[in-house]
């Protein structure tokens, strides 16, 4: 079972991209493809210190765009699995390792996403059902003690968080996919700039192959949260959720209810 990643990278510092490169390059993959954003060739020398890793600079056009690039290499060299990750996700390679052979012996499945958890040991709950508009108001806007257990339960945080789970919503900051699935179901759709991307691609896959949360692997997310810090991503944000409802419906879809169903209480 032949393994490619992809990390795409936008005035990330080096130190950072050092850790993530030196992880995937221990790790059982044999192509590491970083497409830069950033508008200048500054990360190519980094980049070019681990022999597994092909740098690729292009304008910005979103995250499921450049990560779409590598995609298409993988696909086209025939790899069987692609890991889309950030750089800014710390597991370890035997991790990625086990992932990989799970899916090798698995082969049904059609992506794969490991325990994540905050830099202080808590969980980041990076597995969810999909998302109604109300859904994304309450989590996003509103205070946390409202519509609090509706929050909790679109987080998933009544599932037993150590058992395997077949889940509709996977975070794209890390997500192991077979890459025979991704022919079938197509890449992202770059219509999403930032942000719902990882929803939309995990319902597509959800559709015609598990997508499993596997809890016998847990990574570290330094997740920055940008659109609660800037304004500018929180018009980016909201812009991007309004695309994905006006693709998928707003208060009338089918299949996120019926996706949605197993995890209701």
């Amino acid at each position: 079972m032949r393994l490619a990643a992809s990390v795409v990278t936008y005035h990330t510092s080096p130190e950072e991209l050092k850790k993530c490169l030196g992880t995937l390059s221990d790790s059982c993959a044999e192509a590491i493809y970083v497409v830069d954003h950033s508008g200048n060739n500054d990360l190519e020398s980094t980049v070019l210190l681990y022999p597994k890793t092909h740098y690729i600079s292009q304008s910005n056009r979103g995250y499921g765009a450049g990560h779409n690039v590598a995609l298409r290499q993988s696909i086209a060299r025939d790899f069987d699995l692609h890991l889309v990750i950030n750089s800014d996700v710390e597991i370890a390679p035997a991790d990625i390792d086990r992932m990989a052979q799970y899916m090798a012996d698995n082969t049904s499945v059609g992506a794969i996403h490991p325990k994540i958890l905050n830099r202080d040991g808590t969980p980041q709950h990076t597995v969810r059902m999909l998302p109604s508009p109300i859904d994304v108001i309450a989590r996003r806007f509103l205070p946390k003690f409202l519509f609090k257990k509706r929050r909790e339960r679109y987080e998933l945080r009544h599932i037993d968080p150590s058992r395997q789970a077949n889940i509709p919503y996977m975070q794209g900051s890390f997500m192991m996919m077979s890459c025979a699935v991704l022919k079938e179901v197509g890449l992202f759709d770059e219509r999403f700039f930032l942000y719902p991307e990882d929803i939309d691609m995990s319902r597509r896959l959800h559709r015609v192959a598990p997508t499993l949360y596997y809890p016998e692997v847990t990574a570290i997310h330094h997740h920055r949260s940008a659109s609660y810090h800037s304004f500018k991503m929180l018009c980016i944000h909201i812009a991007n959720m309004i695309r994905y409802f006006n693709k998928w419906g707003w208060f009338f879809d089918a299949e996120r209810k019926r996706f949605n169903a197993p995890f209701m209480k």
